[in-house]
């Protein structure tokens, strides 16, 4: 690739208010280009059109390219307990990129590089998914659970033994030597 071949500028107008320490990996404008806005790809996260805010990588549960589309299935906090969060999915949003550039392939690259752990167990009465992922700018891990629909959340036996199957990955992926 030379330097013709390179991908235009990111419009001002279009540029997210990025943080001190953010920048632009890849973007590409959103539906027919005609003021659908574009979607931002920046070492941070995912900035969506109309939002005003970027999604970090580590809060984005799916991001599917179909060729044309990408959709972006979001995770939304719906409780907090002891070192880990449980999340469930926001509803999935689909852009229709005609000129993507390298913008799917940076999504991909950063959401599966942000997952250090993941497993699926059972639970009394369905089942859930343990992540840790990793958040730029932050040492450590954050823990997550995302239960299978049906499964009972509030149940008591529920949250033990998804406390017992957290608290056992966090050991298992404690580095050795600390």
């Amino acid at each position: 690739m030379g330097l013709f071949n390179r991908k235009p500028k990111l419009p001002s107008g279009a540029r997210p208010p990025l943080a001190t320490d953010e920048r632009v990996l890849a973007w590409a404008a959103v539906g027919n280009g005609e003021g659908d806005g574009v979607l931002v790809a920046s070492n941070l996260g995912l900035w969506l059109p109309g939002r005003g805010h970027r999604i970090g990588w580590h809060d984005i549960l799916k991001a599917v390219w179909s060729g044309r589309e990408l959709t972006v299935t979001p995770a939304e906090p719906v409780a907090e307990r002891d070192g880990y969060l449980v999340v469930a999915d926001c509803p999935a949003e689909t852009y229709l990129l005609l000129d993507p550039g390298d913008l799917p392939h940076q999504v991909r690259t950063r959401v599966t590089r942000s997952v250090a752990h993941t497993a699926h167990h059972p639970v009394p009465g369905g089942a859930g998914r343990i992540a840790a992922r990793r958040v730029p700018g932050m040492d450590g891990l954050t823990w997550t659970v995302r239960y299978d629909p049906g499964t009972p959340v509030d149940d008591e036996a529920v949250a033990v033994e998804t406390d017992r199957l957290v608290a056992a990955a966090r050991a298992a992926t404690a580095p050795a030597n600390l």
